[in-house]
This record gives C-alpha cells, structure tokens and sequence, in this order.
C-alpha cells in the first residue's frame, strides 16, 4: 500500500509541475515550478535583462502527458538479489548452451560467446574428469574439417608428450603431420610394404624381456591378438564369419607353430598352410577326426581353401612375407599409410587398415606392459581411425574385429578418435547385429563431434546421443552449400570448421576453429585438385613448415620436454 500511495504522489506532484509549466510558458516567464532557480529557464539566480539569454522551456523528468510528449511510466525500483552463477544458474537468461572448457588442446572459439574452447579425449578424461571414457567419434559431410579437427587435437597432444597413432591412412591426412613431429611413417600396399600378421611384433618382444608369470600372460594375449588379425582375413575373402570350431583348429595351429618355430624369426603364412597339411596330433585333437584321415580333411578343408585364398588372391602380396618395417615403440608419432592402395580395392583396404590396427594396438600394450615392470617409462597413446566406412562395407562380420581391437582403450592408457560421415555408414551394413554393434561405437564414446549434417540425420543422430531441437538446427544449418558467389571468388561452405561437441546429457559447445598457416601446408586433403604452379609452392612451404617443426621439437626433446613427460 506504501508504494502505491507513494506512486499516486508522484504522479500527482508531475501533474501539478506540468500545469505551472505551461501557465509559465503562456505568460512568456517560464519558471521553475518547485521555485528552484537552478530549475529555471535562465541558468543563476538572477537575470539581467541587457543580455540576450535563451530561455528554455522546463521539461518534467519522465516527459510530458499526451500523444508525442514522451511520457514514461512510473517503475517501481526492482528489488536487488545477489548470487553467483552456480546458485542462480536458472535464473540467468542465456540458459541455453554451456561453457566453454579450458582443459586440454585449444580446438577454436565459442560460436556465439567467443570465448577460448579446449579439449581432447585424453585431457577431459584423465584431468578433468568430464567423460568416462577417452574416445571421441566424429559424423560430418565430407569437406566440412572434420580431419582438420582432429590433426589439431594430435598436434596438441603430441606437445604434451602423447604418442598419436594414425593407423591407416587412407588419403593420406597425417602423413606429413608425423613427419612434421620426427615421427614415423610406414607405407602399405602392392610393391610398398607388407605386414605379417602372424608377428607377434612389439608385444612378443616385451613378452621375453619381461618373463616370468607377466611374460605368459602377455604371450597369451598376443596369441589371441594374433588369432583374431588371421580370423579377420578369412572374414573379408569369404565375405562371412569363421566358424566356431574353425577358429579352435586355427587357435591349435597357432599354438603348434609358436612352439616350433625358432627362436628370433616369426611364422608366416605359408606355414600355417604347411601345419594344416601335416595334420599333428594338436590339430587333429580339436578337428574330432578320432584317427580318420577323412574326418579331419573334411574339417579343415574349408579353413585351408580360405587361407589359399589370402595366399593368392588379392591380399597375398601385402600379407605372405615378412614384416616390411616394424613400428618403432620409442617413436614420438606413427603414420601406417595405405593411401597407395585403390579405391576400388575394399578387401585389400579393409585388410589393411585391420593388420595395422592390431599392429599398432599391439605396441601399445606392449608398452604398458614394460612400464608395469619399471622397464620403460609409462606413455599415452592417441589414435586415429580415419574413414571408417570403408572397412566396415568391406565384409559381413569386420564390425566384430573392429570392436575387439577398438574395446580396450580405457584400460590401455590409450584414447581414439574415429572418424566417418553419418550413421548411414553403418545402416548399410549387412545384417541386423553389425548394424546395432556399429551404433553401439557412438552409444560408447565419450565425446560426440558433429560437422555439418543433414536434419534426417540429425533427427537420427538425436535418438542416440541427445540433441535438443536448437542444436539440431543449428548443425543441419551448416550443411548447406556455399552461396551463388557473384564475383567469382572461391566461397567456403557455411559450416567448414564449425563442429558441436556433445558429452553425455549435457548442451552442446559449438566452436569454429581457424588453422594457422603451419597447419594448412601440412594438412591439405584438396591437393589433386591443385593447379601445377600452385602445387609447386605448397610443396616447398610444406618442406620449409616440416624442417621448422622437427626443429622445434628436438628443441623441445634436448630440453628435457619430449615425448616421456605423460
């Protein structure tokens, strides 16, 4: 009641000085209406009437009644509360969207606040503390910097002392990056390198440098890492799973080949074919053959055609000798590049990308399990599956291999990041439970990165991950082509380098990210579509650009700052 009588006062008070206003302009004196000299239409206390002064109507404060007089309402003073942003949060009227995290390698911008935006699986899952689990999967249309995004994040970590791991590069994307950071890069395909898949590589080497109870362990889990590479290939030539009892007299093989094999040199694929044509006591003891030649020739048969078709069908160039070069484990940053192999080649490249997933994976673990015996210093490993879709359409069933070599990281010190165009890739699969493994890559990563895409896709991706109808908006928004541009000049799509990050349940942190110069001569995915003179300039920045990091970071290794500071 207070404020009401209060307000009537007021307004009945401006009423009253309104009327002497204009009663005083009538008469041709204005004065102020409170009496107040200062208020008056002349400035002073006194007026002297030989000099021309100007005088100035009174105007109330809150502007005069009437249409055009500009009159302002009576507020009442609103009462003042002070919190902070933590217990006030629904209060604050820009609700929507999140902060912007500060942990990690610094990715670009905050779309709409501007503010700096970090991070990276391996920080927010090991400092603070945002996922539980250190993966990232990325969905966007081609073009948009989706490989861009994650170069950054493995040029950010590698200065942090983590070792990325490129394992299959397709176009190639990273090569020149590894390079760039005195890394290694190690070439696949027909007349560029081969692996052998029967190697047990750096895990077998850990495994007698070890010895005792955690050598066996760690020989045990390189004859199932090994067990599975060869299932894999017998996958992709007959297009279908192994069998379960296929994968027993396989398992026999392995075992019999491990034991009689010599010292210092690893079986190839041959001898696996030799050993199934022997036939040893091993092998026959899971075929059930109960001493009948026939029984056992009718149950390794199909497992030993397979194997003759690795040999000398497509894969066997890359896969039937030995080990062209061996990862380096003391390597700052690893490149397996398989870009020499064709587009049309599925097979060949799903192989591939398969043998040096388990390669790479394999030295990882071997190196955490020297630095579990106080042999080696304990390191992080970043890797990267680029183009996913391709091995996952090269053979019904690779989802299975995909899964068992990608499950592990969180136990293995190791953080991925994969990388495709839209969960289509994984309609497409073959049958109803590859399908539904290959969505579960996404249901399990810790962080989410959206490009552009398509609002059906979005629709879709929302299902999974949790988009509200904003974000949904806002990421098919930067799918749409650049605009007609009049004046010929090149004009990039609304949403390169723009990306969404979404952790769990939480809002989206939409970014731009802007690449320095250094990042765009080592990361150039458009370089067959350059003109002579203009590739020709890109390649001697591109040299100068690589010399300038390896020196920086042999600095940055004699300083005491390298590779071993996790």
């Amino acid at each position: 009641m207070s404020r009401r009588s209060d307000r009537k006062k007021a307004e009945r008070a401006d009423r009253m000085a309104e009327e002497r206003a204009r009663k005083a302009l009538l008469s041709g004196h204005p004065v102020d209406p409170g009496g107040d000299p200062a208020r008056s239409g002349t400035h002073g206390p006194t007026h002297d009437k030989n000099k021309k002064n100007p005088k100035r109507p009174y105007v109330p404060p809150r502007g005069w009644y009437g249409v055009g007089g500009g009159r302002v309402g009576y507020l009442d003073p609103p009462t003042m509360w002070r919190a902070t942003t933590v217990q006030a949060c629904g209060m604050w009227p820009f609700a929507a969207g999140s902060g912007s995290p500060m942990t990690g390698v610094p990715l670009g911008q905050h779309l709409f606040t501007g503010a700096t935006v970090c991070g990276d699986p391996l920080n927010w899952f090991t400092r603070a503390r945002y996922i539980s689990n250190p993966s990232l999967f990325m969905l966007g249309m081609p073009g948009l910097g989706k490989s861009t995004l994650v170069n950054r994040m493995l040029i950010g970590l590698a200065a942090t002392g983590v070792v990325p791991l490129v394992l299959g590069d397709l176009k190639p994307d990273y090569a020149d990056t590894v390079r760039a950071l005195g890394g290694q890069v190690i070439s696949i395909g027909r007349g560029r390198g081969g692996i052998n898949v029967l190697d047990p590589g750096a895990m077998g080497a850990a495994a007698a440098r070890i010895g005792g109870e955690a050598g066996e362990v760690l020989k045990a889990e390189t004859h199932g890492r090994v067990l599975n590479m060869v299932a894999a290939l017998v996958t992709i030539v007959r297009g279908r799973p192994m069998d379960d009892h296929e994968q027993s007299v396989l398992s026999a093989v392995l075992h019999h080949l491990r034991e009689h094999t010599p010292p210092g040199r690893a079986p190839l694929l041959p001898d696996l074919l030799r050993v199934l044509t022997e036939g040893p006591d091993r092998v026959r003891a899971v075929t059930l053959d109960r001493g009948s030649d026939t029984r056992y020739r009718d149950a390794v048969d199909p497992l030993h055609r397979s194997l003759l078709g690795i040999l000398d069908g497509p894969l066997g160039d890359t896969f039937a000798s030995e080990t062209s070069t061996r990862i380096d484990p003391d390597a700052p940053a690893v490149c397996i590049d398989i870009s020499g192999i064709g587009e049309a080649d599925t097979q060949l490249t799903a192989a591939a990308m398969l043998a040096a997933w388990s390669d790479g994976l394999g030295t990882v673990a071997a190196s955490h399990a020297l630095a579990d015996a106080g042999l080696t210093p304990r390191r992080w490993f970043f890797t990267v599956l680029d183009e996913l879709w391709r091995p996952l359409r090269a053979a019904s069933g690779i989802v299975d291999r995909i899964d068992a070599l990608t499950r592990l990281n969180r136990s293995l010190g190791l953080g991925d990041a994969k990388i495709t165009h839209t969960l289509k890739d994984a309609e497409a699969l073959g049958t109803d439970s590859d399908r539904a493994k290959a969505r579960g890559f996404v249901e399990r990563a810790g962080m989410v990165v959206c490009a552009g895409l398509p609002r059906a896709e979005m629709e879709e991706l929302g299902k999974v991950v949790g988009l509200s109808r904003r974000e949904i908006e806002l990421v098919s928004s930067w799918s749409s082509p650049p605009g007609w541009g009049g004046s010929g000049e090149h004009e990039e799509p609304p949403g390169r380098g723009r990306f969404l990050i979404k952790v769990g349940g939480r809002p989206g942190i939409p970014i731009k990210v802007a690449i320095t110069d250094a990042e765009r001569h080592l990361h150039n995915t458009n370089t067959r579509w350059t003109p002579n003179e203009t590739a020709v300039e890109q390649a001697l920045a591109l040299e100068q650009t690589v010399a300038h990091t390896a020196a920086q970071v042999r600095q940055a290794h004699e300083r005491g700052t390298g590779r071993w500071t996790a």
